[in-house]
């Protein structure tokens, strides 16, 4: 079956089956009942009213009963409205107004929902807990399609905020459907068990679905197995689900065999979690909440061959599975289907294929435990305790991702001393204190921020203290403090209150951040719901009744391999080892080419390359070769001489290449290129590449995309030759291959691969070496690709209402753009993308400022950098900003990057619709005048000469490069304009190399000389056409520059010496004593003028730089680039005819 058709059968059998969503042909799923208009009042409940005709019960939507909608007594952030729909419902839109002809409205408020009316969660969107917009009056009416339904027995609505001028008002309709649930209740000792027909067992095809709910961190949900050591079980473990499957005959529970595949976290929250399993033959789909992994199973068939029973909640026969030690589920599940089948309902109707083992009840009971969440620094709770007991007994459970808080602070009894409960580094540590004595501390437990349940218990007697943290004996501590210990009255929980002195409640840490349940004081449970009704204590900043906190790291939005760590209100990426930067990991650290190296100045040598920049290839290890055009060398495993013997067609002789990169690194890096070539070379004697009786080659080679070539270097895909073939130089002209004449003596084809899209060279086979006499040798060189194509693709806008579009930028989640601009306008719009709320720009604001402007729903934002120097003076600048989860980040040219801290909750994914503007904008407004190049988003070059080409008012490339990368050309070397770039001249320097930096120097032994004649006679120099014979015999130097650079250990050393058909000479040497000495000898009839540079022994072994420069009468002379001197010439200033240039001797001296 065709790979593609059978990709798609299997993506077909693996739609879930549910039949409560299978539709009649034409039927349409419709949700959007109105569920709160026929409510009794009964079902109305809230926080507090303001009045009985303000009443929760007078909260429908365009009602006008009582005063026309519900208001708290007080307008504060601890008010909220409750409805009752009297069963779990499907829960599709929400829809508000204010108070009836008033000014009372609420303008934002979050959405909670629960089964029980106790242990509330909040609606959550885009990974972010989801603050709705409310009401701008009182009666218009604001609806609100949820992203995803919820599926719950009560709803409340919490005020944000409210009309600054009023009150909170609200009236609420909600829509929705009714929703069938079957549930089931496990008390942790039982399971279901769920047995097949005894027919054939092999499953092609399984798809179980089931929801469930628990307190509890560990437990099975299913499993079942076979006789081969095939299984599938699901396993709750410290919060978060593992999928354990094995297929094929393999040893049960190898590690070669089996798959382990973990998703969710925080799944012990009492909230209903769904689990979806989808298998068909070796590829399986594991969802959780949204969350999907996607993998194929080990094995070698393409089948479970299982028993013919599941088990749901515990494991039958737990001796049968052998290593799994896991306990049973102690929880809820919700409507269990496999394969159509609703587990559930057979065991309500105790149907025979079910099998109900220990006690297991078909309606879902809820724990009585009331969370409570700390949200701030400013979050504390007051909790009254007994006063003067010489006992001390405090428990409570926690969990939090931060490594430090205050947990308990409590002033003792008729002291000035108290106790102190925080977390440090993960550990609970505990002070008593007292002004006068030494602090006494004890620490139990580590690594507590991992955001699991803990529990602690404290207990004082008289001066003997006890520290247990999870009920384990390895995690307690005991110890005697110098004092007896009294309790005081009050039991401050997570914080201090602003107003309370430093005695009452002391809290020299942080506060904590996290939340707390089942608080004990004295051997007294904790009642939070009065807490919470203010019958007893006080708190600040609390959410009583549910637990808010969320793994910020799943799903891991870091990049690229970083690690994800997090505290209470946000996460961080390590990103180590990665080759990346950034928040997330995003952007890389590495060129995308050794083009891009190179215009940084860096000369050859090994480097590593990113191909896709912020994509998802990694870098990888190349070698730069930075000549006059820059080439990318890229590595194999066998790149020497290699014979071959005795391969025939029954037994070839194949050869695999890897390379220092992945086929797909590669590809990426040859499609940059502007050309890549391959050296192939096969030696032969009698071993024949074609055959042109049958057509079948005798060798051939395979290319990326792994299709068997047959042409060889030298030659293209269409001729299918060898290069002698093509220059018809081949030693038979009958063959188009030198190998081809089957000769019994050596020779070779050798040539370049060329054609792009079928390199690299990934494998090559031989079958004709296997006759007598008959042998090969091969020899493949490394990939070589020359320059970068992206790098220099610029487009040059020419009026301001000119632009360039392209399709949409999609970065929703991470977008970076990058790009090289020169202009001399003083503002314009680089490129813009807008949404129908969200948008990006980057724009020239000022010949100072470019600023990066966004909006991802949170509001407008921007971000500027400001430059010391105008940017708008026809140079290249480099402009690169960046848009992630965390973090937005502007940076120009080397100048310090400017970043803005995304708000921990809200808005996450950047939702553009539009097309994407180069150069201005949808509106034609702010145009850029000016050039943009090497346009990047999210590490893909934008082709802007490809589209420039077609578009009125902007042209392809840009000329003038010079201006900025001139500094590159060192040593006197010239820069030269090319079209993609720029070159540097080095024909007037010392110098060569791409940048002219590379010393043009010999080694001198005793005696020997170079000489340079810039005219051997009169003549020639009158006839010549060559640089030399600039210096014609009228010619007079007043002036000249000489620089030049040595090393010696030997005295006297004559450097260099110039003379002129007139006896007139210039000469560098090194006197006896080392130092330097310059001659100039103008005049033949006046003796030479000589300087003296003491400045110490230049023969002393090391490389020191001379640079001298006359200028008529006046000499200056500088000596390893400090020391600089100035002299005058007594003499003539005219050198009159060059004649030669001497280095080291002169021979020959008249």
């Amino acid at each position: 079956m065709d790979s593609s058709m059978e990709i798609f059968f299997r993506l077909l059998f693996l739609v879930p089956l549910h039949p409560w969503n299978i539709l009649a042909a034409g039927e349409i799923y419709n949700c959007d009942d109105q569920l709160v208009s026929a409510l009794s009042q009964s079902s109305f409940s809230s926080s507090s009213e303001l009045s009985s005709s303000h009443s929760p019960g007078f909260a429908r939507l365009n009602r006008r009963d009582g005063a026309g909608g519900w208001t708290p007594l007080a307008s504060n952030k601890y008010q909220w409205l409750q409805i009752d729909l009297g069963e779990r419902t499907e829960i599709t839109a929400v829809a508000t107004q204010g108070g009836y002809g008033s000014s009372n409205w609420v303008t934002s408020y979050l959405l909670m929902f629960s089964d029980s009316g106790r242990n509330w969660k909040q609606y959550r969107q885009e990974e972010s807990i989801w603050a709705f917009s409310g009401n701008t009056n009182a009666d218009s009416v604001v609806y609100y399609k949820l992203e995803h339904s919820i599926k719950a027995r009560f709803l409340r609505f919490v005020p944000l905020d409210w009309n600054q001028n009023g009150r909170i008002g609200m009236r609420i309709e909600v829509y929705g459907c009714a929703y069938r649930s079957d549930v089931a209740d496990f008390d942790g000792r039982s399971f279901l068990l769920y047995r097949f027909k005894p027919k054939s067992t092999t499953a092609l095809k399984d798809v179980i679905s089931l929801k469930f709910k628990t307190s509890q961190r560990d437990g099975i949900l299913l499993h079942r197995e076979g006789q081969n050591g095939d299984h599938i079980t699901l396993v709750l473990a410290n919060g978060k689900l593992s999928l354990f499957i094995n297929i094929g005959d393999a040893k049960m529970y190898s590690a070669d065999a089996q798959i382990n595949i973990t998703l969710g976290s925080l799944l012990d929250d009492q909230h209903w979690h769904s689990v979806l399993i989808e298998h068909f033959n070796n590829q399986v789909n594991f969802t959780v909440d949204k969350h999907t992994h996607h993998f194929h199973a080990k094995g070698e068939f393409n089948y479970l061959d299982l028993d013919y029973e599941l088990s749901f909640g515990g494991i039958p026969m737990p001796g049968k599975s052998g290593i799994l030690p896991w306990k049973n589920f102690h929880g809820c599940f919700e409507n269990i289907y496999y394969n159509g089948v609703n587990i559930i309902d057979l065991a309500k109707r105790y149907k025979p294929q079910i099998n109900i083992m220990g006690n297991i009840s078909f309606s879902c009971s809820e724990p009585p435990i009331i969370p409570v969440t700390f949200l701030n620094p400013n979050s504390y709770l007051a909790l009254p305790g007994t006063a003067g007991l010489d006992e001390i007994s405090v428990s409570f459970h926690f969990r939090t991702w931060n490594n430090e808080g205050l947990l308990l602070s409590n002033k003792l009894y008729q002291t000035s001393g108290g106790l102190l409960m925080y977390l440090s580094d993960g550990k609970v540590k505990l002070s008593f204190y007292k002004p006068g004595k030494a602090q006494s501390d004890i620490t139990a437990g580590a690594g507590l921020h991992n955001g699991q349940w803990h529990s602690i218990y404290l207990s004082t007697k008289k001066n003997r203290v006890t520290l247990m943290v999870d009920n384990e004996a390895m995690s307690t501590s005991h110890m005697l403090v110098p004092m007896h210990i009294f309790s005081g009255d009050t039991y401050y929980f997570g914080g201090c209150p602003i107003n309370v002195n430093n005695s009452e409640c002391k809290n020299p840490y942080s506060s904590f951040l996290g939340c707390m349940k089942q608080i004990s004081i004295d051997g007294k449970p904790i009642d939070l719901i009065s807490v919470q009704q203010n019958s007893m204590g006080h708190f600040s900043d609390l959410q009583i009744d549910l637990c808010g906190i969320i793994d910020r790291c799943l799903p891991n939005y870091c990049e690229h391999g970083g690690e994800c760590s997090q505290s209470w209100n946000s996460f961080y990426c390590n990103c180590a080892n990665t080759g990346y930067s950034g928040a997330t990991c995003h952007y890389s650290i590495y060129e995308q080419s050794c083009e891009a190296y190179k215009h940084r100045g860096n000369i050859s040598a090994f480097y590593y390359i990113d191909s896709d920049g912020s994509g998802p290839l990694g870098p990888f290890l190349v070698y730069c070769n930075m000549t006059d055009t820059t080439w990318t060398i890229i590595q194999h495993n066998n790149t020497e001489l290699t014979r071959v013997k005795t391969a025939n067609r029954e037994n070839p002789h194949s050869v695999f290449f890897k390379y220092a990169a992945s086929l797909e690194q590669l590809q990426a890096t040859i499609n940059h290129a502007e050309q890549c070539e391959q050296e192939v070379a096969y030696h032969c004697k009698k071993s024949r590449l074609s055959n042109k009786q049958n057509g079948i080659p005798f060798s051939w080679w395979i290319g990326k995309i792994n299709e068997t070539q047959t042409y060889w270097g030298g030659s293209t895909p269409d001729v299918q030759k060898c290069a002698c073939g093509i220059e018809g130089s081949c030693i038979d002209s009958q063959h188009d291959c030198n190998c081809d004449a089957d000769r019994n003596e050596w020779t070779n084809d050798t040539g370049l691969l060329s054609y792009k899209d079928h390199l690299p060279v990934t494998e090559l086979v031989i079958t004709d070496t296997g006759r007598p006499n008959s042998e090969a040798a091969y020899k493949l060189g490394p990939l070589l690709c020359q320059g970068d194509r992206e790098f220099w693709n610029a487009a040059s806008f020419n009026t301001e209402a000119s632009y360039l579009h392209f399709p949409t930028f999609h970065g929703e989640l991470s977008a970076d753009m990058s790009f090289f601009f020169k202009t001399t306008a003083s503002s314009g719009v680089f490129l813009e993308n807008l949404g129908i709320r969200d948008f990006i720009r980057i724009e020239l604001h000022s010949p100072l400022e470019v600023t990066f402007s966004f909006d991802v729903g949170n509001g407008p934002n921007e971000i500027t950098v400001q430059s010391p120097i105008s940017l708008n003076d026809n140079q290249w600048h480099y402009v690169k900003a960046e848009r992630n989860i965390k973090e937005a980040s502007l940076q120009v040219d080397q100048l310090p990057q400017r970043t803005y801290s995304a708000p921990s909750d809200g808005h996450i994914r950047l939702q553009l619709n539009s097309q994407l503007f180069v150069g201005g904008t949808a509106s034609r407004q702010k145009g850029f005048l000016g050039c943009i190049r090497f346009l990047q988003l999210n590490g893909r070059a934008i082709d802007l000469e490809e589209r420039a080409k077609v578009t009125p008012g902007v042209k392809p490339g840009c000329p003038g490069h010079c201006s900025s990368y001139g500094n590159l050309c060192h040593n006197g070397g010239k820069c030269k304009e090319k079209y993609n770039g720029f070159s540097c001249d080095c024909t007037f320097s010392a110098y060569a190399g791409p940048f002219c930096k590379k010393e043009i120097s010999a080694y001198f032994g005793a005696g020997s000389s170079v000489t340079y004649n810039f005219q051997e006679s009169y003549n020639v120099a009158k006839n010549s056409s060559s640089h030399a014979a600039s210096f014609h015999p009228d010619m007079t130097l007043t002036r000249e520059a000489i620089t030049l650079n040595f090393r010696t250990t030997r005295i006297p050393s004559l450097l260099l010496y110039v003379n002129s058909f007139y006896k007139e000479y210039l000469s560098i040497i090194l006197a006896k004593n080392g130092s330097l000495q310059i001659r100039y000898k103008l005049d033949s009839h006046r003796d030479p003028d000589i300087f003296s540079i003491n400045f110490k022994s230049m023969a002393d072994g090391q490389l020191h730089r001379v640079k001298i420069k006359r200028e008529e009468e006046k000499l200056f002379v500088e000596v390893n680039q400090h020391e600089r001197m100035k002299f005058f010439l007594s003499s003539d200033i005219q050198f009159n005819t060059i004649k030669s240039l001497f280095l080291g001797k002169i021979l020959g001296r008249e």
